[in-house]
């Protein structure tokens, strides 16, 4: 394992894969997030993706990966804090099961580096009939988030509590923005993210040294000004508020997000999994013990927490009659493991739970590239799986019941009928 800087802002970072007959080369672009152009963020990865100058075609494309053993390519985005990441990644098998000897890394760097940093573009600018292709695929998607009422009350009560904040804006942008998005200010998005994202190419099971000089081909010219990344961030405390919307739906979503005291570091991590799960994260979980199984209070019932923001979520599905008695039941279970007992079998059961999960990180590339990108992104120094499983195994009572001490409760967003709202309970 190594991680070299190449150029300002760029790193490479180098994984073993001995253990697997595939390969993987994964180009990650992190750059601030901003409102004025998230809408056109959201669509540059879907264009990305359907090839680049010297493969405009998706049905040549996908005959080239088919002639590569079936390569895989992908091109994502995701949000880390207030930062956008957007990912190409290509995958396939090692260059010693190529039936003729072909160098498969130096192709899969080629098609990769290719649509990451040469995308097809029209006079300078990206193809207009791709542009709304995919303006049209990404305003269904934005129009189909109501249907999924739990994911559409986490994701309203997320743009509530994050307001004004970056981690507010929105990962597929805003519906009312994509006509918009044109193939030009498609094209200025694109160069704001090569000029300023910082850059980390990772590599497995591949020649790391031969897509080293065919990325050092790309930058070569480029006028790079990395930005600085939005950091880890915290929103203040407030009054406790209590939001409603009214639909006519059988089950209703209640929402409620936790805000900490301060921004969360790396060190806290670890303690924070481990609250995380004892408190709703696990099916041994005070949440779903007590509210879903001996109260029945839920249908269902998780916590989360994000490092990056500072922020716990938990949601729930209810009946709308029980809406208010599952708030109560949530937070005295958040109340009880600040200050009351945790037993050594829960305590142990919740850690063996996370330390299964860590070894199961090594069963696929992608996981394996996800834990390592993730310390990177929190700016650690890169560890293994096993390094992670012994600072797990370090976390006490005390270390959890500071970091559930350190939450304070902000929003309780509830999706219901109009006759079972708060306000009539």
């Amino acid at each position: 394992m190594e991680r070299i800087n190449i150029a300002p802002g760029v790193y490479l970072t180098r994984l073993e894969a001995e253990k697997f007959n595939r390969q993987r080369i994964s180009i990650h672009f992190q750059f601030p997030n901003q409102r004025e152009d998230a809408t056109a963020a959201a669509v540059l990865p879907l264009v990305l993706e359907r090839g680049w100058a010297e493969c405009p075609d998706m049905t040549q494309l996908s005959r080239q990966l088919a002639r590569l053993y079936g390569a895989n390519l992908g091109v994502d985005a995701t949000l880390n804090g207030g930062n956008r990441v957007i990912t190409v990644d290509i995958s396939g098998i090692k260059n010693e099961f190529a039936l003729d000897g072909e160098d498969l890394s130096a192709e899969y760097a080629k098609i990769a580096l290719g649509v990451a940093f040469h995308p097809y573009l029209i006079q300078g600018e990206f193809d207009p009939e791709a542009v709304e292709i995919e303006k049209q695929k990404l305003a269904q998607r934005l129009e189909t988030e109501i249907n999924d009422k739990r994911l559409y009350c986490v994701r309203q009560a997320r743009r509530i509590f994050f307001a004004g904040s970056p981690a507010a804006v929105e990962r597929d942008g805003y519906l009312e923005e994509v006509p918009q998005v044109t193939a030009h200010t498609l094209k200025k998005v694109y160069d704001r993210m090569v000029s300023t994202a910082t850059i980390d190419v990772m590599v497995q099971g591949g020649d790391a040294d031969k897509v080293k000089k065919q990325l050092e081909s790309c930058l070569a010219g480029l006028n790079r000004q990395p930005a600085k990344l939005i950091e880890n961030l915290a929103m203040p405390v407030t009054e406790l508020r209590h939001k409603e919307e009214y639909f006519d739906m059988v089950q209703a979503k209640l929402c409620m997000m936790f805000t900490w005291e301060s921004p969360m570091t790396s060190a806290d991590l670890n303690a924070a999994r481990l609250a995380m799960s004892l408190f709703g994260g696990s099916v041994s979980s005070r949440l779903f013990l007590n509210v879903r199984e001996k109260q029945s209070l839920c249908y269902y019932c998780a916590s989360t927490c994000s490092t990056m923001t500072g922020a716990m979520v938990v949601d729930s599905g209810v009946e709308p009659a029980n809406a208010k008695k599952a708030e109560a039941a949530i937070l005295k279970e958040w109340e009880n493991l600040k200050t009351g007992e945790i037993t050594d079998e829960e305590l142990e059961d919740c850690r063996r739970s996370l330390l299964s999960g860590m070894d199961a990180v090594g069963d696929s590339l992608e996981g394996e590239e996800n834990w390592y990108y993730m310390q990177i992104c929190r700016g650690e120094p890169l560890v293994s799986p096993s390094k992670g499983k012994e600072a797990l195994l370090a976390v006490t009572r005390e270390d959890v019941r500071r970091i559930l001490k350190g939450f304070h409760y902000s929003l309780g967003y509830l999706l219901t009928r109009k006759e079972n709202g708060y306000e009539t309970l």
